[in-house]
């Protein structure tokens, strides 16, 4: 079984933030998977099961705050009795830009608060992850103001790419392993 978490803050006023992008990645995998969401309270995410192809997938969407993705991840893992290098995570970076991605078996939190939330968790770093490149803001103002900010016009655009191409990277991580993944999605140059 595989489990695939979307990073975000839950509630309407974060919708489509660049923080969430992990959410709209993963809400748009669910979609094209034709996959509902359900709360489960136990897991404190919304979560929906599939079965694509020969494979079971479980995709996850945490409903505590960004910051908190740990405990959610834990409980999801503890639930649905998933192995660390069975989760891929999906979240923002800060220092890829925009329209770019990179895929990785383990590392660092970067910075990141919702994957070194998970690291505290799950006492490790051995777990994929997904990031997607929001940018930084282009003067040196308040980071966390930026990614909680929406994206500007000319940028959605690049948005419903660069998700579509996510989720592909996602299912051909599902279907193909992480290596086979990595040397197709890191090579592919993006806007």
């Amino acid at each position: 079984m595989k489990l695939i978490v979307g990073l975000g803050n839950p509630g309407l006023i974060y919708s489509g933030s660049r923080h969430n992008i992990g959410f709209t990645v993963v809400k748009y995998l669910a979609g094209s998977l034709k996959i509902p969401f359900k709360r489960d309270s136990s897991v404190f995410a919304l979560v929906g099961k599939a079965q694509p192809g020969q494979h079971n997938l479980i995709l996850a969407l945490p409903q505590n705050f960004m910051n908190l993705s740990g405990i959610a991840v834990k409980a999801l893992l503890k639930k649905f009795k998933i192995n660390p290098d069975n989760l891929l995570v999906v979240c923002d970076d800060l220092d890829l830009d925009l329209g770019r991605m990179k895929i990785r078996p383990s590392g660092s939190s970067a910075g990141q608060r919702g994957i070194k939330s998970i690291i505290e968790h799950l006492g490790t770093q051995d777990f994929n992850r997904l990031r997607i490149g929001i940018g930084r803001p282009k003067n040196s103002g308040d980071a966390a103001k930026y990614v909680l900010s929406g994206f500007l016009r000319k940028e959605k655009e690049i948005v419903g790419e660069i998700k579509e191409e996510a989720a592909g990277c996602c299912m051909s991580w599902v279907e193909k392993g992480m290596a086979e993944t990595m040397n197709i999605y890191n090579k592919k140059e993006w806007k």
